[in-house]
């Protein structure tokens, strides 16, 4: 198994993105909606693990619950990852998906799964790292946990979401570098560490990603890389993603209790 991507590049990076394909992600659902996957069919049943879902940069969970209602009817026990809108300082994201997680282990008696949407994967990859021991898998659709790579309006956004946080000051725990890759806060050191070896990871990727550039958003093992046609966006509506998801949770079940 391997242990890590590549190192996390520290400098932001602006890249030209067709960000205009986003507004196909209807088509993505829509395909979904029309496959057998969707209804449970033709892929691994589930276990009863717990799955947690991490929602993307400025998204909440409320996007999410198609593929939780989806984790659900093919059984396993899905949970929204409670962390509010993801646009604050990390740590304080991380430190809410951790009380999730734990309560999800509790819950199930078993590891848990942790399913990230871009930076949700970064989020999941980074309390992977600093509780390996609650987690089975991490799997990271469009997850940039390789840098800041992404098109010019989405890191103008970011400026701006950290603006608002060191204008408020509002966590003690704000530093001046807070929600940059030179923060040296625990979840964005975390994000440098090697993953942890013991925690299986599944990188999942489309090469016409309107939003972030997709190099950075595989791991240097490619048994562990998978490639899909869509949007961004449209990655947790995409059916070819949710079979992989299926596939990839049965084969990296926590038997243990």
């Amino acid at each position: 198994m391997s242990v890590s991507a590549a190192p996390f590049h520290k400098e932001r990076i602006p890249v030209s993105r067709p960000l205009w394909r986003e507004a196909l992600v209807g088509i993505d659902w829509l395909a979904l909606h029309s496959s057998p996957v969707y209804y449970g069919l033709g892929i691994p049943k589930g276990d009863g693990s717990a799955v947690v879902l991490i929602p993307g940069f400025m998204g909440t969970d409320s996007y999410l619950y198609e593929m939780y209602y989806w984790l659900k009817r093919i059984g396993y026990s899905p949970y929204m990852s409670k962390i509010g809108l993801n646009a604050d300082c990390l740590n304080l994201l991380v430190g809410k998906l951790s009380q999730t997680i734990n309560q999800a282990h509790d819950e199930t008696g078993k590891k848990v799964h942790l399913i990230g949407h871009s930076l949700g994967g970064v989020l999941a990859r980074s309390t992977a790292v600093r509780h390996p021991k609650w987690i089975e898998s991490v799997t990271s659709l469009g997850s940039p946990f390789r840098g800041i790579s992404s098109h010019p309006s989405v890191l103008k956004m970011g400026d701006t979401v950290r603006s608002r946080i060191v204008r408020n000051k509002k966590h003690v725990d704000t530093q001046p570098d807070c929600y940059t890759a030179f923060c040296d806060c625990e979840a964005v050191t975390n994000m440098m560490e090697i993953f942890p070896e013991k925690v299986h990871q599944t990188a999942i990727y489309t090469k016409t990603d309107g939003v972030v550039d997709w190099k950075v958003c595989v791991t240097q093992d490619s048994a562990n890389n998978f490639e899909v046609m869509g949007t961004h966006m449209g990655l947790v509506f995409n059916a070819s993603v949710y079979y992989i998801v299926a596939t990839r949770l049965a084969s990296h079940a926590d038997v243990k209790h």
